[in-house]
């Protein structure tokens, strides 16, 4: 492992851990009806119509058809994205892909899957699913509602995830129970979350995910989405109670189907202790943890270590 060395920022992005410290940090304790709360939010949003609406994209590819989709989640919010199937191979699979909290402009045609159907969401307040007064700005974003566990917006955004599960599985009803996700970085945090609750994911990718161990992720240095909601706590010193309901490491602690992380020791934007979190909450014997250089960053190993993280991945989410 070469972690980078240089570097403009006036904090440490490894935070001073090696590879053993960094697999020592555990989950934090879950809050008293953590489980309860999220397994009423699945409930309500399992009843819900997602009423998914599909048009051809402007967007093109050769190997895959790309579609414009529009479906209905909680609160009667409508989720834009894109839809890609393959053009000329059957559909054996089914994957829901999350984005990190820059949004998403288009599919990664990249995907490293074949024979699957593949939805790329955009989660409410962002990208396809811009809509006021939601600020699409990360730094707000993260804060909109944050004093009302009931509606903060991580809350939404996972609710949004169990809907693409939903609506993927009404527009193709032959690939229940074969359906993956796949989230890096806020679409990692919010990824866990969902997958902890929502039985039909059969297995999931999760890429330096935020929101792991919440007490770390209020303390440690960042660029991310965690500073803006430091500087919040300091007048408001509640929001710690409310975010221990939106752990992805105490919802990673109980998934249990086969998991592949990829956590990295160096990031400036989330705090490699709390993306380690995350993989070590796993109990599962059925889950890989892949270490990268950097996250976020720039870095000489870079694309050998991204070659040999997607044959990784088309081998975890291969039709079947």
């Amino acid at each position: 492992m070469s972690v980078p060395a240089d570097h403009a920022f006036d904090f440490d992005p490894t935070c001073g851990l090696g590879v053993d410290e960094l697999r020592a940090i555990a989950p934090p304790r879950a809050p008293p009806g953590f489980d309860a709360f999220w397994r009423a939010r699945y409930e309500r949003a399992l009843g819900l119509h997602p009423r998914p609406r599909l048009r051809e994209s402007r967007s093109t590819h050769p190997a895959w058809r790309v579609r414009d989709i529009l479906y209905t989640s909680t609160d009667a919010y409508e989720i834009g994205g894109w839809l890609l199937t393959p053009r000329d191979r059957p559909v054996r699979r089914g994957l829901v892909v999350g984005h990190g909290y820059g949004g998403r402009a288009e599919p990664d045609f990249d995907v490293p899957v074949e024979e699957t159907a593949v939805l790329f969401p955009c989660c409410r307040g962002l990208s396809r699913s811009r809509r006021a007064p939601i600020s699409d700005d990360p730094q707000w974003h993260v804060l909109h509602d944050i004093d009302d566990p009931g509606r903060y917006i991580l809350g939404g955004c996972v609710e949004d995830l169990w809907l693409a599960v939903s609506a993927l599985s009404e527009l193709h009803p032959d690939l229940r129970g074969r359906i993956g996700y796949s989230g890096a970085s806020f679409g990692g945090g919010v990824g866990a979350l969902a997958i902890a609750f929502d039985a039909r994911i059969d297995r999931g990718f999760l890429e330096v995910p935020t929101f792991g161990n919440m007490p770390l992720w209020l303390t440690l240095p960042t660029l991310g989405s965690a500073r803006s909601v430091q500087i919040h706590r300091r007048a408001h010193a509640d929001v710690a109670e409310t975010l221990r309901l939106f752990d992805a490491a105490s919802a990673a602690a109980r998934i249990g189907i086969p998991m592949l992380l990829a956590v990295a020791r160096f990031d400036p934007v989330v705090a490699p202790p709390c993306q380690f979190a995350v993989a070590n909450a796993l109990t599962s014997n059925h889950h890989e943890t892949f270490i990268l250089d950097a996250g976020h960053f720039d870095y000489p190993r870079a694309e050998e270590q991204r070659a040999l993280l997607k044959e990784k991945l088309r081998r975890f989410f291969r039709a079947t």
